[in-house]
C-alpha cells in the first residue's frame, strides 16, 4: 500500500514538474516572440530610421555651414533664399519621407510599445510630422514664407528613446536565448 502512494506521489510530482516545466518554456517562447515582433516591426524600424535621418541631417549641416562654422538655421542671421531652397530640396526628398516613415511606424504598431501609454517623444514626433506636412504643401503651391514646421522635432529625446530601448530588447533577446554578453 505505501508502495503504491508513493509510487502515485512520485508520478503525480513528476507530472507537476513536467506541466510547470512545459508553461515556463512556453511564457518564455512566448516573451520571445514579443521581443522578436517589437524589435522587428517597432524599435528596429524606428531606430534605422532615427539615425538614418541623424546622419542625414549631420550631413546637410556640415555640406551647408556658413563662414563662421555655424548652421544657416541656429544662425542670428536669418537664412538665405539659396539656403531655404538647398533645404527644401533635402527636407521634401529626405527628411519628410523619413519622419513620415517614422510615424507610420509609431501609428501602425503602437501595440509592440514597451511602454503602457504611448510616451511624449513619439506624440511630439507625430504632430511635427503633421506640422511639416502643411509646411510642404505650401511649398508644393509656391508658398515659401515658411521653411520649418510648426511643432519642433524631438532629435535627441528621439534619439534616446529609440537608442535605449532598441538596445533594451536587444539584451532581453540575447538573455532569453541563453547568450551572455
Amino acid at each position: 500500500m505505501n508502495t503504491v502512494i508513493l509510487t502515485a506521489s512520485l508520478a503525480f510530482a513528476g507530472y507537476l514538474a513536467t506541466y510547470l516545466n512545459g508553461l515556463r518554456l512556453a511564457q518564455r517562447q512566448a516573451r520571445l516572440a514579443r521581443v522578436n515582433q517589437q524589435l522587428s516591426d517597432f524599435y528596429g524600424p524606428l531606430f534605422a530610421l532615427t539615425e538614418a535621418n541623424s546622419r542625414a541631417y549631420e550631413a546637410f549641416c556640415e555640406r551647408y555651414v556658413r563662414p563662421d562654422g555655424v548652421h544657416p538655421f541656429d544662425h542670428d542671421i536669418p537664412p538665405t533664399e539659396e539656403e531655404i531652397a538647398e533645404w527644401r530640396t533635402w527636407a521634401t526628398t529626405v527628411f519628410l519621407p523619413n519622419i513620415q516613415k517614422m510615424r507610420d511606424v509609431v501609428v501602425a504598431k503602437a501595440d509592440l510599445l514597451i511602454e503602457e501609454e504611448m510616451p511624449p517623444v513619439l506624440l511630439d514626433l507625430c504632430a511635427h510630422v503633421s506640422g511639416y506636412e502643411i509646411t510642404a504643401a505650401r511649398w508644393a503651391c509656391g508658398e515659401f514664407g515658411e521653411y520649418k514646421s510648426v511643432i519642433q522635432f524631438p532629435g535627441p529625446e528621439l534619439k534616446e528613446y529609440t537608442t535605449t530601448r532598441f538596445a533594451r530588447l536587444k539584451k532581453e533577446q540575447a538573455a532569453l536565448l541563453g547568450r551572455r554578453r
